[in-house]
């Protein structure tokens, strides 16, 4: 038997998951959407796939006669809104899984560290800057040690709706973090550019390391395993040219917040995200990963909760 989710937010997250998780036949099944609106495209969507809808938020989900029923909700509002309904979900004894830059929860990013975290009551997704780039700082951390690492995520301005421009601030302090508790750097720095070009353009990260280490060979091989780790469960997330290395030494020391680098590598990593289409553009890479990534924890949840309940 499935385990039951329920989706709260009827934006573009919410529903480009909501359109993952009906095309895959994976081990969930979505049993709510809820928004706020009741005009909204998501819950119209959702309707429309007999999904069953609530306009009411958290109190009307609360108030479905198969709310019992519901094990993981997926949080896909905003850092605010999920400050308040977390409490709630918690005394409710609820699996979360927060797409929001919240972090209440520890940090999870699904091609890293997941199986740490199989206790864990709220799962926090990061944000769409840290599931792209913290993999590659944990796949150079895996092999050296990385006293620094600096992500730019560059997206479309076309796909950072009003949550996402509302919550840079959390952006930039949730995927510093990130960096460092999930990718290892001793200090991580994140920065977020809106690109208005036009045609929109597909999301671009850049990674740089400062690693402790001088075998190019290890961290590129290690590099390119993560990329394909990833891709299981994001398709379109691909190198856009191969990694590049600058040996540093005593007329290329690089002064970091923690001190002066004289030996050792820089490592710069180009990334490239596609979307898989399902609701939004394909240049929607951003919002893609994380539907894509949180999808693949739900899943990974509800194969837990099934192996529990067959045990039982």
């Amino acid at each position: 038997m499935n385990a039951q989710a329920a989706i709260i937010g009827s934006g573009n997250i919410g529903v480009d998951l909501m359109m993952k998780m009906q095309r895959c036949d994976g081990a969930l099944k979505l049993a709510a959407m809820v928004g706020i609106d009741p005009q909204s495209d998501g819950l119209a969507r959702a309707g429309a796939l007999d999904v069953p809808t609530t306009h009411e938020g958290l109190d009307g989900l609360r108030g479905m006669a198969h709310y019992s029923d519901i094990d993981i909700v997926f949080d896909a509002t905003s850092a605010k809104a999920h400050l308040a309904h977390a409490p709630v979900l918690k005394a409710d004894g609820k699996q979360v899984i927060d797409l929001t830059p919240a972090a209440l929860g520890p940090y999870v990013v699904p091609s890293v560290n997941f199986d740490t975290m199989t206790d864990a009551q709220n799962l926090n997704m990061v944000t769409c800057g840290g599931q792209a780039t913290i993999p590659i700082v944990a796949a150079v951390s895996r092999v050296a040690a990385v006293e620094y690492a600096e992500i730019v995520a560059s997206i479309s301005s076309l796909s950072a709706g009003p949550g996402t421009r509302a919550n840079i601030d959390e952006f930039t302090q949730t995927t510093s973090r990130g960096i460092e508790v999930v990718g290892g750097a001793r200090q991580g720095k994140a920065i977020i550019i809106l690109n208005p070009a036009e045609p929109p353009v597909l999301m671009r990260d850049t990674v740089y390391c400062l690693a402790d280490t001088d075998d190019e060979d290890r961290v590129r091989k290690s590099v390119e395993d993560m990329v394909e780790t990833v891709r299981a469960y994001v398709p379109g997330y691909r190198l856009k040219q191969d990694v590049q290395f600058e040996k540093l030494g005593h007329n290329s020391m690089i002064r970091t917040p923690n001190g002066t680098m004289a030996s050792g590598l820089k490592v710069t990593v180009f990334l490239e995200v596609e979307g898989a289409g399902d609701y939004l553009p394909k240049y929607a890479g951003n919002l893609d990963i994380m539907t894509s990534a949180a999808l693949a924890v739900g899943e990974r949840v509800a194969g837990r909760i099934q192996k529990m309940a067959d045990a039982s």
